[in-house]
């Protein structure tokens, strides 16, 4: 009746175990560290940059307690580890890998931040034993809200509307005298009326997010005013919000940060966290990059090149450098811009199979893109990415056919690692409009463990007095519900380690309130065992019928939480979710816990049993005992 079959027990000891091991990384703190990645998006950190890390640090005499070579889905980064106590020399290894990195101080090609990495064990690390990831509030770190200039965005917009509808009126033979932009608007100047009237139906026709406005006149220069209507306006400014959150998620995974945040705050704000960061110039650095994609064409003429071989620069062409440093002159002519690239893959030539980059540009880009190709097949095209002032060009193809409809294949003795590069240097684009840091505050170590220290404490206290007055109420049932909930916060931990979640106060709330409903389920079924014990049951039956009984209610109760944990989970934002997450979980783990581990300690205790005549639960009241008493 009360024994499990030998296979369950080992599952439970399984689980138990388990949780015990991806427990553990979390008990081993952190170190500090000097954290080593790219500075430039045409920049790479390899094996080669390990090696000058490690020959500077030697020259200079420190001797950290690990460097390790962190190969990422998207970038590569170097982490120089060393001791709780060597604080001094994590500032003097920034200095030294950052001199010994950048030749030139204000360019600089990589970055070396200050970081915080865990102290995990080697064999902790080899089965995937990583810490849960600590909130800023718990660990410490940046905080910058962000102020996203909407005016910048919007004339921007005002420019590109300039240049879409001079290209519009060029290809549709309509002459005019001038395109203008006043303040966000665009005046178009006509020497005829006839002519204005040819565009403003052309224009009504094709530019559905302007609004076009005819001043009257009776003599030249005879105008249409041609403004955004407030729905391109409004889509205006939420793009450019959308796109420069994502960017900023593309400058942040450089630094390494573990579940930073980066979450839109009213209309045009953004919040970053950037939890474990202790280096403030170098996160505003990352945050203030701009990188900015342009399409021009190469100059390949042999009066170009025989001016270049002599050291001069051709007028109407500029002078930049391939990823293999070899001069390339390219027309000063931009004809796309990042802003007509809505993505970049990488994939494979259909018919030679060799790696590609497929882009797919927007629609104006795509009618500019198809005009340039079909003029200038056999030329090359350039796509060149600015950081910090100065351009590289990523690649330059030859134009073999027009092409049209928006999707555009880059090829040419590339390897699967360098298309998948060039895509996401594409694809990671540049800040829609400028941003400004109008609030920043540095969050210290010591605050976050003073957090860290708080919440354990409350929750160890609590827990000590939950399990000594299960003690001494229920006795052994009370010990048993006791491990059971050591087992609940075990599990726990684990299953947030293994999924690497964020930890936060509200999280640490989470895990209280989760102890509070396992010694409810635990009350539950021991109330349940003394009620069969009162009614006349024998200990044994008490036992099976107590635990039986009880799961309903417990599972009833549970579910009604659950609801309305998943209610925080959809519906919340930043802390609120974390408290979610935790607490969906605790559920989980506190109906395991409670129902199947106390039911097989209780089981080992006494379902061995046959002839059972008491079992230790405390005070049974019964009704019978109070008559006889009476009598």
């Amino acid at each position: 009746m009360n024994r499990y079959p030998l296979w369950k027990y080992i599952m439970i000891g399984i689980v138990l175990v388990i949780g015990l091991i991806y427990t553990l990384p979390n008990f081993y703190g952190e170190s500090p560290a000097v954290q080593i990645s790219s500075g430039k998006a045409t920049v790479k950190v390899t094996e080669d940059t390990l090696n000058r890390v490690q020959t500077a640090l030697a020259n200079a005499k420190l001797n950290p307690n690990g460097v390790f070579f962190e190969q990422g889905a998207q970038q590569n980064t170097i982490r120089v580890r060393f001791d709780p106590t060597q604080t001094e020399e994590q500032l003097q290894a920034r200095e030294v890998i950052d001199h010994a990195l950048n030749s030139d101080p204000k360019d600089p090609s990589y970055i070396a931040a200050l970081n915080l990495v865990p102290n995990t064990p080697q064999w902790l690390l080899s089965i995937r034993g990583l810490p849960m990831y600590l909130g800023l509030d718990l660990r410490g770190g940046v905080h910058f809200l962000l102020q996203v200039d909407m005016r910048a965005a919007i004339t921007k917009r005002a420019d590109a509307t300039a240049a879409d509808l001079r290209t519009q009126l060029r290809d549709k033979r309509i002459r005019h005298t001038g395109i203008n932009r006043v303040g966000n608007d665009v005046e178009v100047s006509f020497a005829t009326a006839e002519e204005r009237a040819r565009a403003n139906d052309l224009l009504r026709n094709t530019q559905t997010d302007l609004q076009l406005t005819l001043p009257e006149t009776t003599k030249a220069p005879f105008i249409i005013r041609a403004s955004l209507t407030q729905k391109a306006i409004q889509a205006v400014q939420n793009n450019a919000l959308k796109q420069n959150i994502a960017t900023l998620h593309n400058r942040i995974n450089e630094l390494g940060v573990a579940e930073p945040v980066i979450a839109q705050q009213g209309a045009d704000r953004i919040v970053v966290q950037l939890p474990g960061v202790q280096d403030t110039a170098k996160a505003k650095d990352i945050l203030g990059r701009t990188a900015t994609l342009e399409v021009r064409l190469v100059d390949d003429s042999p009066e170009a090149l025989a001016q270049l071989a002599q050291g001069n620069v051709p007028f109407g062409d500029e002078k930049y450098t391939d990823r293999e440093g070899r001069p390339i002159l390219v027309k000063r002519r931009v004809i796309l811009t990042g802003d007509s690239l809505n993505d970049a893959q990488p994939g494979f030539d259909s018919q030679t199979q060799e790696p590609t980059v497929n882009l797919e540009l927007d629609n104006r880009g795509a009618r500019i893109f198809q005009e340039v190709t079909r003029e200038n097949v056999g030329k090359r095209m350039a796509i060149l990415l600015f950081e910090k002032g100065k351009g590289e060009v990523v690649t330059a193809p030859v134009i073999r056919q027009e092409i049209g409809g928006g999707r555009v294949q880059i090829s040419g003795a590339m390897t699967t690692i360098e298309a998948t590069d060039t895509a996401l240097l594409l694809r990671a684009g540049s800040l829609a409009a400028p941003m400004e840091i109008v609030e920043e505050r540095l969050i210290g170590p010591s605050l976050g463990e003073a957090n860290i220290e708080a919440g354990f404490r409350s929750t160890l206290y609590g827990f000590i007095i939950i399990a000594v007055f299960m003690a001494l109420y229920y006795q052994v049932f009370g010990l048993v519900s006791g491990i059971s909930l050591i087992c609940n916060v075990m599990m726990l931990v684990s299953i947030l380690s293994l999924m690497q979640a964020t930890l936060t106060l509200p999280g640490i709330a989470a895990i209280a309130l989760t102890l509070g409903m396992a010694v409810d389920a635990n009350v539950l079924i021991n109330e349940r065992v003394r009620e069969e014990l009162r009614i006349g049951r024998l200990p044994q039956t008490a036992i099976a019928e107590g635990y039986d009984r009880a799961f309903a209610t417990i599972l009833d109760s549970n579910i009604t939480s659950l609801i309305a944990g998943l209610a925080l989970l959809i519906f919340g934002s930043g802390p609120v979710r974390g408290f979610a997450v935790v607490h969906c979980l605790g559920i989980a783990t506190s109906i395991f816990t409670s129902v199947v581990v106390s039911r097989a300690l209780i089981n080992l205790i006494y379902g061995r049993k046959k002839k059972l005549t008491a079992v230790h639960i405390g005070q049974v009241w019964r009704p019978d005992a109070d008559k006889a008493s009476a009598k």
